[in-house]
């Protein structure tokens, strides 16, 4: 049987690759639309998308269609510690050096990088080594962290709190989020089955490379285009005037083409793929 057939997103007809070792997913062949009005007015472009915290490369599963029916190249490495790989004792280092090592190996050039929520601070990281391969950055719903900062410490303490209290809780240092939580502040638009059908797809996330403090001396000196594209209902990061994705996260990137879109945190990519590739576009032209 094939290792997706019992995952709850596994709901289409072609084989899903999904082991530990990447597979650049423009090698599957879907049919180009090519009187789609998006294949028309842009040209292709090679797209590496990486994933956040809890989930794995199918979390881009429908959105990776639907640019490949516009004619895009799409590649969803996937994060150690994440989805199939069992072992949760990774550092932030190892999870940038991967997606450095998928990007050099298969020899990409030109691509435009997406980091959604966690694989925001990933995408920094991989553009300090990687700049000159790199057109545009992207970061979607994505944690820009200034320099010397983790991603905890981008939440109030009292939620830094609730969160590293879960790792404690654990036996191998993860966080499993509850499924109240997971489903008032991760999917508040989807209806309570598609809830639980992301919330049991979801894997326990590694405490470490949220905690780390990460030097980005190297990322604030770099000039690489970048977006940033915002789903207004999205409340995985408390809006405050210290805090929020938009514009306070945002504000971080210096220069950006600035792209909002209606949606939460992980049920629209499965709900409305179009949409988010639409977005994805826009944010990446030229």
């Amino acid at each position: 049987m094939h290792p997706n057939q019992n995952n709850p997103y596994y709901d289409y007809h072609q084989y899903w690759y999904n082991e530990y070792q990447s597979y650049p997913i423009h090698q599957q062949h879907h049919s180009i639309d090519q009187s789609d009005i998006f294949y028309r007015q842009h040209a292709q472009a090679t797209f590496v998308l990486v994933h956040g915290s809890w989930v794995d490369p199918f979390f881009w599963h429908g959105i990776t269609r639907e640019l490949q029916k516009m004619g895009h190249i799409v590649h969803t490495p996937q994060l150690p510690g994440h989805g199939t790989d069992k072992d949760k004792n990774v550092n932030h280092e190892m999870i940038t050096k991967q997606v450095v090592h998928y990007i050099t190996s298969n020899k990409l050039n030109n691509i435009i990088l997406i980091g959604h929520s966690f694989g925001g601070t990933v995408i920094q990281k991989v553009a300090e080594q990687l700049h000159d391969r790199i057109k545009r950055l992207v970061f979607w719903n994505a944690f820009v962290l200034n320099d010397g900062e983790s991603l905890a410490d981008q939440f109030p303490p009292q939620a830094q709190k609730f969160l590293l209290d879960l790792a404690k809780q654990s036996s191998d240092n993860t966080i499993k989020l509850p499924f109240q939580y997971f489903r008032d502040v991760f999917v508040n638009l989807a209806d309570l089955q598609t809830a639980r059908q992301i919330y049991n797809a979801t894997t326990p996330e590694p405490v470490m490379p949220l905690v780390e403090k990460l030097d980005l001396k190297t990322f604030y000196q770099l000039s690489t285009p970048r977006s940033f594209i915002n789903l207004q209902e999205d409340t995985v990061v408390p809006a405050g005037e210290n805090s929020g994705w938009y514009p306070h996260m945002a504000s971080r990137l210096g220069i950006y083409r600035f792209i909002q879109g209606s949606g939460d945190h992980m049920s629209t990519a499965k709900i409305y793929p179009r949409r988010m590739a639409q977005l994805i576009v826009n944010a990446s032209r030229d």
